[in-house]
């Protein structure tokens, strides 16, 4: 076991699956780092290890103030707390499913020692499949669904995801930690997929009160977007009925928003530029309940011509 995983706790479900996400570079929309986290609330998942931050973590980089320092809150000359990097496991599930989840922050250094821990955790707790999230920033309508890209970790892995309404990855580029991921599971022939989802930012120059851009923080149809295929890929049901109301609100946040910076900055034609990008946007909605519809259908055609 690498000298930096700590397991004290194993879960015994008949299937197990794994979900990753990081306070990370490819964040957008805090998918990679909000999602998970409102996983683990919502499903009630209890901590059963971790992987120590010794030796992955720099404490400052010369020349910059607090950039990468750990963050210390005092009292009246007491330290209360010290918030340090960290990569916690938590576990939720039943006998017959399991889902693991990882919540941690994106290594500085050491990356193939860090890589190692998080494989190995896999191998110990019996995961099946691991799925990472990531979010990047785009100008896209705030009111469509998100478009979400796709990488995999073995080729025989694409047939898995030709239904999802995914885009297949052609980046080239500096790598996140979970395409970096995806590169060392698929040599130790573990299955991971990757999504990662673009979130909208809107960019008015000129205008400093609104620091010239407008960014969804929180993009919680992303996160939904994400959840519906994550269900259907690892054949689970996690409620998405609190995603769906939360997106709902999303959208009227942002409606309201922009109506109010159309109304005190005219010039900028706001209105207008969103009509245009949702005119030249092409939604690709995911709908599962249609592939089982047709499923079901093409069972009792096929039932009916065998009893014909």
């Amino acid at each position: 076991m690498s000298e930096a995983l700590e397991i004290w706790e194993k879960p015994h479900s008949q299937e197990i699956s794994m979900l990753l996400g990081w306070r990370q570079w490819a964040d957008a929309g805090s998918i990679s780092s909000g999602l998970p986290a409102y996983l683990v609330k919502q499903l009630g998942a209890k901590q059963i290890g971790k992987i120590r931050p010794d030796g992955f973590y720099l404490f400052q980089f010369p020349g910059t103030h607090d950039l990468v320092r750990p963050v210390v809150r005092f009292k009246e000359g007491y330290p209360e707390a010290l918030e340090t990097p960290k990569n916690e496991l938590y576990y939720a599930g039943n006998d017959a499913r399991g889902l693991v989840i990882l919540i941690g922050d994106e290594p500085h250094m050491d990356i193939e020692n860090y890589v190692r821990a998080i494989l190995q955790s896999a191998r110990n707790l019996g995961v099946k499949r691991m799925v990472s999230f990531g979010g990047v920033y785009g100008e896209l309508p705030y009111e469509k669904e998100r478009m979400v890209s796709c990488i995999y970790s073995q080729p025989l892995l694409r047939e898995q995801v030709k239904d999802l309404a995914v885009n297949l990855s052609d980046y080239q580029g500096g790598a996140s930690i979970g395409s970096y991921l995806c590169r060392r599971a698929g040599e130790q022939g573990i299955d991971y997929f990757g999504f990662y989802a673009f979130v909208p930012t809107y960019d008015f120059s000129g205008i400093a009160k609104i620091n010239n851009a407008v960014r969804i923080e929180n993009d919680f149809m992303a996160w939904l977007g994400v959840m519906r295929r994550v269900n259907y890929l690892l054949k689970i049901d996690f409620d998405l009925a609190d995603l769906e109301q939360k997106s709902q609100h999303l959208v009227q946040v942002v409606d309201d928003k922009m109506d109010e910076l159309d109304k005190s900055s005219p010039e900028l034609g706001v209105r207008d530029y969103l009509r245009r990008l949702s005119e030249e946007f092409n939604e690709v909605p995911f709908d599962p309940l249609n592939e089982v519809w047709e499923q079901e259908l093409k069972r009792l055609f096929d039932k009916y011509d065998t009893e014909g």
